[in-house]
């Protein structure tokens, strides 16, 4: 019988609450970026290394909590990093250069990325393989809202006290979120250590049956996440559209995954977790298929672009939670170090293919949608030549 979510729903809130608070170092300080260099010192481009460097920060901490968590408490290791997230974000607000924040948000990247690597093993533990998909459904579509959220509560802090009140909201959030998750660890699981010689993450590495789901999930969240960080400038310089026509598309997509991700666990239920995750694949690999060849017929119209685009986060929420749950499962009881590269791998197939992108965004929508066409294409390719976990020899 499958165990209901509320019977766990503070532990899940406590989980989900310290990955938030990890995305929440990006998209609440967004807004004061602009004008750190008027306060700092420096210029634009040294501005947006400010973002950069908790992004490479948070790659590192991902790797670094992959290892320590086959190794050590998890339920320990997570209050210990956000304690030491709060007290770099306390440094970060009394800096007085730009070098300085730049070097002190690559160590709050690190510390903050705890969460993102244990949360997927911590619910597993928690539920049966259904209420995981759920609970996972229900993490995917808060952290798909953060990005939303966060910049206006972001706005609404640098209003009400400078740059440094994102900093000092969140110091103060990760130190009570370290306090209660020491309190409590006790009622959240804890994971059997991994064998010694067990292989890391070289074994991970060249696992086809774990790069199956790994990969694809990155495939298919990096052709969206690609096309998103492309899509404002497309709007205002090629279509003739404005940041609105952007953050409508973006609510339509938000809302479509949220729903969408909370319910693939019941759709996983009912008709497979394969078919689940190759259905929802193909869904938002033709939904850039659509966006190429609209922007190849010459359509121009913002509404249109949000519409279609709609299809692309509706077949990540429906593959997003059977597929990073079958990916946890197919490492093996190495929880730790297979959402680390899970998440790793999301982070460069986004970053290499916006960076392919980026020299031809002036040209329109064609090189967007082609650049996130080919990536989440490659997601279909992934399940169809990789070995699904049902081939797994006992």
């Amino acid at each position: 019988m499958a165990i209901a979510l509320p019977r766990h729903a503070g532990s899940v809130l406590l989980i989900v609450s310290a990955t938030v608070l990890g995305l929440a170092g990006t998209d609440l300080v967004l807004p004061a970026v602009p004008g750190l260099p008027a306060v700092l010192g420096g210029d634009a481009a040294g501005a947006q290394l400010v973002l950069a460097g908790y992004t490479s920060g948070t790659a590192c901490g991902l790797m670094l909590f992959g290892e320590l968590g086959a190794r050590f408490d998890q339920r320990r290791l997570l209050a210990g990093s956000l304690l030491a997230f709060a007290l770099v974000s306390l440094l970060c607000r009394w800096v007085d250069a730009i070098e300085a924040l730049i070097a002190l948000r690559v160590l709050q990247g690190a510390t903050g990325a705890a969460a993102a690597v244990f949360a997927p093993g911590l619910l597993r533990r928690l539920f049966d393989d259904g209420g995981a998909v759920r609970a996972l459904g229900l993490l995917g579509s808060v952290e798909a809202m953060a990005p939303a959220l966060a910049p206006v509560a972001g706005l609404w802090l640098l209003r009400l006290g400078g740059w440094q009140a994102s900093f000092d909201l969140l110091a103060l959030l990760g130190l009570l979120l370290a306090a209660i998750v020491w309190r409590l660890r006790r009622h959240l699981p804890l994971p059997p250590p991994v064998a010694r010689g067990s292989g890391g993450y070289h074994r991970l590495a060249v696992d086809r049956v774990f790069l199956r789901y790994a990969l694809s999930h990155a495939c298919t969240l990096g052709g969206l996440l690609i096309f998103v960080f492309g899509a404002p400038t497309v709007f205002v310089t090629a279509l003739g559209g404005s940041i609105t026509d952007f953050i409508i598309m973006q609510i339509g997509g938000v809302a479509g995954f949220a729903i969408v991700s909370n319910l693939a666990g019941h759709i996983a239920q009912r008709f497979g977790a394969e078919r689940t995750i190759m259905a929802g694949t193909a869904l938002s690999a033709a939904g850039t298929a659509a966006m190429l060849a609209y922007a190849l017929a010459g359509g121009a119209t913002p509404l249109a672009v949000a519409a279609i685009f709609l299809s692309v986060n509706v077949g990540l929420g429906l593959r997003g939670p059977p597929g990073f749950h079958r990916a946890i499962v197919a490492a093996r009881g190495d929880d730790a170090r297979g959402a680390a590269l899970a998440v790793v791998a999301i982070l460069l197939t986004t970053s290499l293919g916006t960076a392919a992108v980026a020299p031809f965004i002036t040209e329109g929508l064609v090189p967007l949608a082609l650049g996130a066409f080919l990536v989440a294409g490659s997601g279909v390719l992934l399940l169809a030549v990789l070995p699904p976990l049902a081939d797994r020899p006992d």
